[in-house]
């Protein structure tokens, strides 16, 4: 026979992991917009930066060439290291 308080309480205890997983992937979001938004506002302040340091538009145009490449390189090497860092946490939680 079937026990309708353990059903009840396993069906509960269901939903708080997809509760709390949902609360888990909404705050991610967020704080991914967030770093968003700071990404562009630091991005429009390094243009300004460069057309201010060169105003001839030839140049301007290799520069900015120049800062993607750069900020594609520390993007990666950070993404590199912070997934190992997240890679070694999640092992010793284990």
């Amino acid at each position: 026979m079937i026990n309708i308080k353990e059903e009840i309480d396993e069906i509960k205890s269901e939903s708080l992991k997809i509760r709390n997983e949902v609360i888990q992937k909404i705050s991610g979001y967020m704080f991914a917009a967030f770093g968003l938004v700071a990404a562009l506002a630091w991005n429009d302040a390094i243009k300004s930066l460069i057309e201010q340091f060169s105003p001839i538009e030839k140049s301007t145009v290799i520069i900015k060439f120049i800062y993607a490449v750069l900020i594609t390189i520390i993007v990666v090497i950070t993404s590199y290291y912070l997934t190992k860092l997240l890679t070694k946490k999640e092992g010793k939680k284990d």
